[in-house]
């Protein structure tokens, strides 16, 4: 899921539980993101790289 603040929602979804997979980083690329498990068992992406939008 593509996301305007990473660093935000890794604290909000840490805070509320979640489990950090992989941990929050920027990528080569420039793209900074994380992937975890919430209380589910669902895994979620989220970064700030769009790879939709045209530079």
């Amino acid at each position: 899921m593509v996301v305007t603040d990473a660093d935000a929602l890794y604290k909000r979804a840490k805070s509320a539980g979640a489990e950090i997979l992989i941990d929050i980083k920027t990528e080569d690329y420039g793209g900074r993101g994380f992937t975890c498990r919430d209380l589910e068992g669902h895994i979620w992406n989220f970064g700030t790289y769009d790879p939709w939008t045209t530079a």
